[in-house]
């Protein structure tokens, strides 16, 4: 048996259109899942989904394009019920869709802001977690994968209402691993450190910046998208069938490193 297999699974993916989720979609169409491209934007969820189908899918498996804004309940029930429609079944989901609109203190954050962050980072990951997990046990079990960041372990002074949702995704994690563990569901985390993504374009850009945290991470480089994709590959494959409940930190060293 290939431990990676991904035949016959189907899987959807949040904020797939770029950066780390693109790189989760295409390369669990490459272990033969079935793909469910979801954002906002219709366009792009198009594009992706016929890149991986031109490009990626192995083994008879499909990408299909679902948009949602995953703020909205409603949009979420329909992501998951047109995925039920489309293949008949949820064997994984990908939480990665997430919002981070205000750099500065927590002192002077707006609350239309705090408030964005909480309810699109941590209680849309809990209502589609709600809403699949039924669909995932009728298939005898499956995965979930909620992407984070090593900001739910730091603080760094001007991200505190991202690093306090991040923080969450890993508490949500273990509460659902408990819960669903009795369903054969299997619920991890995976928090990153600082990738090459559209997502963390000021941070990697800023060559005075990115040269810091080089000097700072044992690797002496920042993370792509495909190092994270790899990941979650064997987290939603049979390689990873005994893992539930733990929070994957990939980020090059940096949070066990006391390098300054």
């Amino acid at each position: 048996m290939n431990l990676f297999d991904l035949r016959g699974k189907t899987a959807v993916i949040t904020g797939a259109t770029k950066g780390i989720g693109r790189a989760i979609a295409s390369r669990m169409a490459e272990h033969g899942a079935n793909i469910v491209v979801s954002s906002r934007k219709r366009e792009l969820c198009d594009q992706v989904a016929q890149d991986i189908n031109e490009n990626w899918a192995t083994g008879g498996s499909d990408a299909a394009a679902i948009p949602c804004h995953i703020s909205h309940k409603e949009q979420l029930q329909a992501l998951v019920d047109q995925t039920l429609a489309r293949f008949g079944g949820i064997d994984i989901v990908v939480c990665n869709a997430a919002v981070d609109p205000f750099f500065g203190s927590l002192r002077d954050i707006p609350d239309s802001a705090f408030d964005r962050i909480m309810e699109t980072n941590i209680r849309s990951t809990h209502w589609l977690c709600q809403m699949a997990s039924p669909h995932i046990a009728a298939r005898g079990g499956g995965t979930i994968i909620i992407v984070s960041s090593v900001g739910g372990l730091r603080a760094g002074g001007v991200l505190g209402a991202h690093g306090i949702s991040k923080a969450a995704d890993m508490q949500i994690t273990r509460a659902l691993a408990v819960e669903y563990g009795a369903d054969n569901i299997r619920v991890n985390c995976i928090a990153p450190g600082l990738i090459r993504t559209d997502f963390a374009r000021a941070l990697w850009e800023d060559e005075k910046r990115l040269n810091g945290v080089n000097a700072k991470t044992p690797l002496g480089r920042i993370g792509e998208p495909d190092e994270i994709a790899g990941t979650a590959v064997m987290l939603a494959s049979a390689a990873g069938s005994f893992i539930s409940g733990e929070t994957i930190v990939i980020d090059g060293g940096v949070t066990i490193s006391s390098k300054v």
